[in-house]
């Protein structure tokens, strides 16, 4: 069903009117892992409306340069870099590239992940690893990266990681993603204990539904209408809210901001009610576990 038209939708400003100055980011640079594409693309460019310069990391080395030179675009430096998170060795070396072009990293979106829908017990290892390891090992390696240097300078700096709503309810054919997801809100915390001394914040969205070019989110008979009138705002997200958000997280404007994880989701965590749509377990769905193809 459609949201009824006597709904207030609110909606978000123009892309072109981030909610902070354009110069709040300047002589900062922020390193972007999974970059090129989708949700980390929407983080690169909102620290770039910030005036931030832009390190976009990802394994496609075409991508992140492509994405790097829209980037230049907004008018800030960018470079893209090819890098794999599971990897401690290139994860230093993409930190170094990325110091060499544009100066010290100060500041850090961990985004790199990968995701796809199926039943807890069809889990290969080599699937169970792929959506973990990026999204597990991959936060751990950047951030401790990153943490080492700004210490060693004697400089603080911020960390956003991009979690996940479902990390306190599971969602269906993700146990993978869910596990993953739900250990970069811990990290979050316990990273922002350890670090707090030191000058350097730590801080989650836990996102809802993003629809953009790459994700599944909508994939399904009705589309992106049928999706949103179950989510209680009326509407999935617009991808650069979530970015702003998370540049927002990195601001002085939140200097008194660490160690949380914030929802971003339009309310759905809180569809509970008496009245829903009975449930159909996951096996049994005939368009998927997600309950879309």
């Amino acid at each position: 069903m459609a949201v009824p038209s006597h709904h207030l939708v609110a909606v978000p400003p123009p892309f072109g009117s981030p909610p902070y100055p354009p110069d709040i980011f300047a002589g900062q640079t922020v390193l972007v892992s999974g970059g090129g594409s989708g949700m980390g693309l929407a983080m690169a460019i909102a620290f770039a409306q910030g005036g931030a310069s832009v390190a976009v990391m990802g394994r496609n080395l075409e991508k992140a340069q492509a994405a790097a030179e829209g980037l230049t675009n907004l008018g800030v430096k960018a470079h893209g870099i090819s890098c794999d998170v599971r990897l401690p060795n290139q994860v230093a070396a993409a930190f170094d590239e990325a110091e060499r072009t544009l100066g010290p990293v100060s500041l850090l979106a961990n985004n790199a992940g990968a995701n796809f829908p199926v039943l807890a017990e069809d889990i290969s290892v080599n699937a169970w690893n792929a959506v973990t390891r990026i999204a597990i090992d991959g936060t751990f390696l950047c951030s401790t990266e990153f943490a080492r240097r700004r210490i060693a300078l004697g400089q603080g700096g911020a960390i956003i990681n991009n979690s996940a709503q479902y990390i306190w309810t599971g969602f269906p054919g993700d146990a993978h993603s869910a596990a993953a997801k739900t250990a970069q809100a811990t990290m979050t915390r316990k990273m922002a204990r350890d670090w707090a001394a030191y000058g350097i914040r730590v801080n989650a969205i836990a996102a809802g539904f993003f629809p953009h070019e790459s994700s599944t989110a909508g994939r399904r008979e009705g589309g992106i209408e049928d999706l949103q009138a179950m989510i209680p705002a009326g509407r999935a997200g617009s991808i650069h809210e979530f970015g702003w958000l998370s540049a927002m997280t990195c601001t002085p404007l939140m200097a008194g901001l660490t160690g949380q994880v914030i929802v971003q989701d339009g309310g759905e965590s809180l569809r509970r009610s008496l009245m829903m749509p009975d449930f159909i377990p996951p096996r049994e769905r005939a368009d998927g576990p997600w309950g879309w193809r």
